[in-house]
């Protein structure tokens, strides 16, 4: 059965598959689905458990995809398998040719696979695109997106919206400009193109394949002085969201290029900001800048999930410079904006009527040029959350049946220093120094119940290590979320009291799914500890260091009564 937009746009309602990454494309990674509920979790059992295999593991951040008695599940290093949904054995294998310059920031991960027609599309760390078929793993269509050797890669799982593949890329850790591109899903035909620096020129494409202007992103120089625009970051290396009833896709963009934000004075448009696009024109309808001139690389990449409130329909977001903010999905507008972490250093709010932070301007790194110093490095300051984000890439789920957001937030800090940095193609273009710091001596990790209306946190749980997987919760009433620590877990979703647990034998860093088929309720996640963290964690990274590598899917099922 070929997936349709019309199959697409019911995703978050189907329950006997999931099609998109965030079990629907608006992302609320919310199942209807009831027989596995507050009363029966406890009796969980696994159904079969699937090894992904190689020499290699490392971080598996990967959420599967279900369709047609198949899981679709991409894994470390730009592979991607098909398995047969009733016996767990492997259908096919592909395995991407990559080269040996590749420049990934935080790990070889691959977070998923689009579904559209009979075809599974996903990114590879050489920033190209492939399309495969479902049934036989053959490709069908491959393309380059960029050059990896400037640092550009792909790590995000593609969104169909309006019948349109989008995809991002990542690497604003090296200078690339970010954008987001339009192709048809079945040829890999370029339709569009919308760059998220300011000043860059958008193209359409006609069917020759010939670039058509289609206008600049913002205005030259308005909001970058100067030159470093040309290797501005604001890469949408997590991908993007779709709502059908406001007919626009919401993508994430990271830090500006450099770090060190004495280089770049203004506003940086428009990195670390959500830009909400049109996907039949490739413009840019609204944006909404989270941290203007992000001087502690915060992002603003994180998912935008749309959601009804109020007779509205609004967008929620928990940034990584630890406010969650509530914002009108149709025109931009801020509704509110609230920290979800319990220390903030760098603003002490969010102006409700302006938008903009209101910064504390003695908890911005310094410019190392000036002061009495050798010009080498700045005054140190302390920040929080640190630059891994109070919530990172591991993304929240919202349930319609509660009002709430459940975010996996973390608490930690850093100390930063600018120092000073030109670019250089390949070359990592940060211009900054920092160590992570854990906040507090008896967790880090929180899994937390947000209330989008009141700004309150409804309930916490808290973890020793990171959190740093996805979260699902579903109408039985429940929260599934991993740790680290190799735990699947299931809270209720009212009170946050733990129901179950799995050890799955490696960190979980990856979102669970779940579906039904035959009369059964399933439930899935990969498991294989990795990603940001054990990289660039700094005293934080020490503190994780014995957990294990792996690499495998969890099935599991309730039992079967006899």
């Amino acid at each position: 059965m070929n997936v349709t937009n019309a199959m697409l746009a019911n995703d978050a309602k189907e329950t006997k598959s999931v099609l998109s990454f965030g079990m629907g494309t608006e992302g609320q990674r919310y199942s209807p689905l009831t027989k596995i509920n507050t009363r029966t979790v406890g009796q969980l059992v696994p159904a079969w458990s699937f090894s992904f295999g190689g020499e290699k593991q490392r971080g598996q951040e990967s959420q599967p995809l279900i369709h047609n008695g198949k899981m679709f599940v991409t894994a470390s290093y730009s592979r991607i398998f098909a398995v047969d949904l009733k016996s767990g054995a492997k259908l096919w294998k592909y395995e991407h040719r990559l080269p040996d310059g590749i420049m990934p920031c935080c790990d070889v991960v691959n977070r998923g696979a689009a579904l559209y027609g009979n075809l599974v599309i996903f990114g590879t760390l050489d920033a190209q695109l492939v399309a495969l078929d479902q049934n036989t793993g053959k490709v069908v269509w491959k393309e380059k997106v960029d050059d990896y050797a400037a640092g550009y890669s792909m790590t995000a799982a593609p969104l169909i919206a309006n019948g349109l593949l989008m995809t991002g890329v990542s690497g604003g850790e090296f200078g690339v400009v970010g954008r987001v591109e339009a192709r048809n899903p079945m040829t890999g035909e370029m339709v569009w193109m919308r760059p998220t620096v300011e000043g860059h020129m958008g193209y359409r494409y006609d069917k020759e394949g010939k670039a058509i202007e289609n206008g600049i992103t913002g205005t030259v120089n308005k909001s970058w002085p100067g030159d470093l625009w040309k290797t501005g970051g604001a890469s949408t290396w997590m991908g993007g969201t779709y709502d059908e009833s406001t007919g626009l896709a919401y993508f994430g963009t990271g830090n500006p290029a450099p770090w060190n934000s004495h280089l770049r004075p203004g506003d940086n448009l428009y990195s670390s900001s959500t830009v909400a696009l049109d996907p039949k024109t490739g413009q840019i309808k609204w944006a909404y800048q989270n941290t203007p001139n992000d001087s502690w690389d915060f992002d603003g990449a994180n998912e935008f999930v749309t959601f009804d409130m109020n007779g509205k329909r609004y967008g929620g977001k928990a940034d990584r410079n630890g406010f969650f903010y509530v914002i009108d999905a149709k025109d931009g507008k801020l509704q509110n904006a609230f920290p979800f972490v319990r220390k903030i250093t760098w603003a002490s709010s969010i102006d409700l009527k302006t938008g903009r932070p209101n910064f504390v301007a003695a908890n911005r790194p310094s410019d190392p040029t000036k002061g009495n110093g050798d010009g080498k490095k700045g005054s140190t300051v302390f920040a929080a959350p640190a630059f891994l984000g109070a919530k990172n890439q591991m993304p929240m789920a919202y349930s319609p049946q509660t009002g709430l957001f459940y975010v996996p937030a973390n608490e930690w800090g850093m100390d930063i220093w600018n120092e000073p940095i030109s670019y250089k193609k390949g070359g990592a273009f940060l211009g900054a120094g920092f160590t992570i710091k854990p906040l507090f001596d008896d967790y880090i990790g929180a899994l937390r119940a947000v209330d989008p209306k009141s700004g309150k946190i409804v309930w916490e749980v808290k973890n020793d290590a990171p959190l740093w997987g996805g979260v699902m919760t579903t109408a039985g009433g429940l929260v599934f979320y991993g740790t680290p620590e190799g735990y699947l877990k299931a809270l209720d979703a009212k009170t946050g009291k733990e129901l179950w647990k799995f050890q799955t034998g490696s960190g979980v860093v990856a979102p669970p799914v779940t579906w039904e088929e035959g009369g059964v309720q399933y439930v899935a996640v990969v498991s294989g500890w990795g990603g940001a963290v054990p990289l660039w964690g700094g005293e934080v990274a020490k503190k994780v260091n014995f957990l294990e590598q792996g690499g495998s899917v969890w099935v599991f099922k309730l039992p079967t009564r006899t």
